[in-house]
Protein backbone atom coordinates (compact mmCIF):
# COMPACT_ATOMS: atom_id res chain seq x y z
CA UNK A 1 0.00 0.00 0.00
CA UNK A 2 1.61 3.26 -0.85
CA UNK A 3 1.23 6.37 0.72
CA UNK A 4 1.85 9.99 -0.44
CA UNK A 5 2.89 12.19 2.82
CA UNK A 6 2.88 16.25 2.35
CA UNK A 7 3.15 19.09 4.90
CA UNK A 8 4.01 22.21 5.23
CA UNK A 9 3.14 23.04 1.39
CA UNK A 10 2.47 26.76 2.03
CA UNK A 11 1.03 27.96 -1.44
CA UNK A 12 3.75 26.63 -3.29
CA UNK A 13 1.81 25.90 -6.14
CA UNK A 14 4.98 24.88 -8.53
CA UNK A 15 6.19 22.36 -5.94
CA UNK A 16 2.53 20.49 -5.42
CA UNK A 17 1.83 20.48 -8.85
CA UNK A 18 5.55 18.80 -9.38
CA UNK A 19 4.71 16.65 -5.98
CA UNK A 20 1.57 15.66 -7.34
CA UNK A 21 2.70 14.67 -10.94
CA UNK A 22 5.06 12.33 -8.74
CA UNK A 23 2.35 10.57 -6.99
CA UNK A 24 0.33 9.97 -9.84
CA UNK A 25 3.37 8.43 -11.69
CA UNK A 26 3.87 6.11 -8.57
CA UNK A 27 0.34 5.31 -7.92
CA UNK A 28 -0.04 5.85 -4.64
CA UNK A 29 -3.64 5.08 -2.90
CA UNK A 30 -3.63 7.31 -0.14
CA UNK A 31 -2.09 11.43 0.62
CA UNK A 32 -1.75 12.79 3.71
CA UNK A 33 -1.31 16.22 4.17
CA UNK A 34 -0.03 17.24 7.54
CA UNK A 35 -1.60 20.37 7.27
CA UNK A 36 -1.00 24.36 6.40
CA UNK A 37 -1.97 24.02 3.29
CA UNK A 38 -2.29 27.84 3.71
CA UNK A 39 -5.05 29.28 1.29
CA UNK A 40 -8.11 26.96 -1.20
CA UNK A 41 -6.72 28.40 -4.27
CA UNK A 42 -3.91 25.70 -3.79
CA UNK A 43 -6.76 22.88 -3.90
CA UNK A 44 -7.17 22.37 -7.79
CA UNK A 45 -3.94 21.27 -7.97
CA UNK A 46 -3.93 18.51 -5.29
CA UNK A 47 -7.42 17.11 -6.50
CA UNK A 48 -5.32 15.93 -9.36
CA UNK A 49 -3.77 13.81 -7.51
CA UNK A 50 -5.59 10.28 -8.76
CA UNK A 51 -5.73 8.58 -5.21
CA UNK A 52 -8.24 6.54 -3.78
CA UNK A 53 -8.53 8.52 -0.49
CA UNK A 54 -7.17 12.44 0.43
CA UNK A 55 -7.02 13.02 3.89
CA UNK A 56 -5.68 16.31 5.16
CA UNK A 57 -5.08 18.53 8.88
CA UNK A 58 -5.34 21.87 9.58
CA UNK A 59 -2.21 23.31 10.43
CA UNK A 60 -1.60 26.49 12.10
CA UNK A 61 -1.22 28.99 9.36
CA UNK A 62 -4.61 27.60 7.51
CA UNK A 63 -6.77 30.96 8.66
CA UNK A 64 -9.31 30.25 5.92
CA UNK A 65 -10.33 27.23 6.92
CA UNK A 66 -14.45 27.04 5.67
CA UNK A 67 -12.99 27.71 2.36
CA UNK A 68 -10.51 24.83 2.43
CA UNK A 69 -13.10 22.72 4.36
CA UNK A 70 -15.30 23.60 1.33
CA UNK A 71 -12.72 23.28 -1.38
CA UNK A 72 -11.16 20.04 -0.26
CA UNK A 73 -14.53 18.09 0.16
CA UNK A 74 -14.70 17.51 -3.86
CA UNK A 75 -11.97 15.37 -4.00
CA UNK A 76 -11.06 14.26 -0.11
CA UNK A 77 -11.38 15.52 3.71
CA UNK A 78 -10.18 18.14 6.37
CA UNK A 79 -9.84 16.97 9.46
CA UNK A 80 -8.76 18.78 12.94
CA UNK A 81 -5.68 18.16 14.18
CA UNK A 82 -4.70 15.20 15.69
CA UNK A 83 -7.02 13.08 13.26
CA UNK A 84 -6.67 9.20 13.79
CA UNK A 85 -8.36 6.37 11.54
CA UNK A 86 -8.01 3.05 10.10
CA UNK A 87 -7.08 2.34 6.53
CA UNK A 88 -6.69 -0.94 5.19
CA UNK A 89 -6.47 -2.62 8.31
CA UNK A 90 -3.91 -0.17 9.71
CA UNK A 91 -3.68 2.50 12.66
CA UNK A 92 -2.87 6.21 11.44
CA UNK A 93 -2.65 9.16 13.30
CA UNK A 94 -2.24 12.47 11.25
CA UNK A 95 -1.44 15.55 13.41
CA UNK A 96 0.28 19.05 12.45
CA UNK A 97 1.92 20.55 15.81
CA UNK A 98 4.06 17.45 17.55
CA UNK A 99 2.87 18.83 20.79
CA UNK A 100 1.09 15.19 21.26
CA UNK A 101 3.62 13.38 19.01
CA UNK A 102 5.79 11.68 22.02
CA UNK A 103 2.97 10.42 24.37
CA UNK A 104 1.35 9.21 21.00
CA UNK A 105 4.33 7.47 19.79
CA UNK A 106 4.94 6.10 23.41
CA UNK A 107 1.12 4.86 23.59
CA UNK A 108 2.35 1.94 20.71
CA UNK A 109 -1.33 2.09 19.25
CA UNK A 110 -0.42 3.29 15.64
CA UNK A 111 1.33 1.76 12.68
CA UNK A 112 1.64 5.24 10.97
CA UNK A 113 2.02 8.41 12.81
CA UNK A 114 2.66 11.38 10.07
CA UNK A 115 3.27 15.72 11.58
CA UNK A 116 4.50 18.57 10.26
CA UNK A 117 4.99 22.39 11.47
CA UNK A 118 8.60 21.97 12.05
CA UNK A 119 9.69 21.51 8.39
CA UNK A 120 12.21 19.23 9.03
CA UNK A 121 12.39 15.76 7.90
CA UNK A 122 11.74 13.59 10.38
CA UNK A 123 11.50 9.42 9.35
CA UNK A 124 12.44 6.77 12.29
CA UNK A 125 10.58 3.85 13.49
CA UNK A 126 9.75 3.91 17.51
CA UNK A 127 8.84 0.34 18.53
CA UNK A 128 6.20 -0.64 15.74
CA UNK A 129 5.00 2.81 14.83
CA UNK A 130 6.84 4.42 11.61
CA UNK A 131 7.38 8.01 12.15
CA UNK A 132 7.10 10.67 9.70
CA UNK A 133 7.37 14.43 9.31
CA UNK A 134 7.87 15.05 5.38
CA UNK A 135 9.36 17.82 5.89
CA UNK A 136 8.07 21.42 3.65
CA UNK A 137 6.56 21.15 0.92
CA UNK A 138 6.85 24.65 0.09
CA UNK A 139 10.91 24.78 0.65
CA UNK A 140 10.40 28.55 1.77
CA UNK A 141 11.81 28.38 5.28
CA UNK A 142 14.33 26.07 4.44
CA UNK A 143 14.61 25.97 0.93
CA UNK A 144 14.39 22.42 0.44
CA UNK A 145 11.27 21.10 -0.63
CA UNK A 146 10.72 17.18 0.15
CA UNK A 147 7.92 14.45 0.69
CA UNK A 148 7.61 10.97 1.28
CA UNK A 149 6.38 8.09 -0.36
CA UNK A 150 5.74 5.17 1.93
CA UNK A 151 4.61 1.03 1.46
CA UNK A 152 3.01 0.82 4.53
CA UNK A 153 3.18 -3.17 3.84
CA UNK A 154 6.66 -3.37 4.03
CA UNK A 155 7.02 -0.42 6.41
CA UNK A 156 9.57 1.09 4.00
CA UNK A 157 9.48 5.14 2.52
CA UNK A 158 11.20 6.91 0.36
CA UNK A 159 12.02 11.06 0.60
CA UNK A 160 10.95 12.93 -2.83
CA UNK A 161 13.07 15.91 -2.87
CA UNK A 162 12.33 18.52 -5.61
Amino acid sequence: MLLGIIADSHDNLTKIREAASILNRRGVELVLHAGDFIAPFTLPEFAKIKCQRFVGVFGNNDGEQFGLQKGIARFGELHRSPYSFEYQGKRLLLLHEPDLLEPCIRAQQFDLIVYGHLHELDTRREGTSMVINPGELGGWLYGKSTFVICDLTHQTYEVIEL
